[in-house]
């Protein structure tokens, strides 16, 4: 039962695209490089080869640098597998590790100052909680 599926839902899938979608997702980081990859997603290739990417921000910088993009996912695969692209604007399925806020450990000064102001609170968890909060907000590096 299971060789007849295949032989049945392999060509299919391969007509819609969808073992080099799955590739190109798992590789996305690897093809256009970490910078790329923070910003865009792949969401759908067509049958005529039209990659549709969602972008959380520089969607014209990305427009204007569509064949650079185009070439390095054809590079990687070895033949045309994208001839254009679609870019829809809007948040990406998932937050990149790299994206979020960087935290500077606080100085002695600032510790002591962040200790002081939260010298009246008794619950040692609440207490625990408001220190994280207060080092992430003062050590916060915009």
């Amino acid at each position: 039962m299971g060789v007849a599926v295949s032989k049945v839902a392999v060509p299919i899938i391969a007509h819609r695209g969808g073992g080099i979608l799955v590739r190109l997702k798992t590789q996305w980081r690897t093809i256009v490089g970490p910078d790329w990859a923070e910003l865009a997603w792949p969401t759908a290739l067509g049958r005529t080869g039209v990659l549709k990417l969602r972008v959380a921000a520089a969607a014209l910088e990305l427009q204007h640098q569509a064949p650079l993009v185009i070439e390095r996912i054809n590079l990687f695969f070895g033949r045309a597998v994208v001839s254009r692209l679609v870019i829809v604007q809007g948040p990406l399925p998932f937050v990149s590790p790299s994206s979020s806020l960087s935290i500077r450990p606080l100085s002695p000064a600032e510790a002591e100052t962040l200790d002081k102001q939260l010298a009246g609170v008794a619950d040692p968890e609440l207490r625990a909680a408001l220190i994280r909060l207060g080092s992430a907000v003062s050590g916060r590096e915009d």
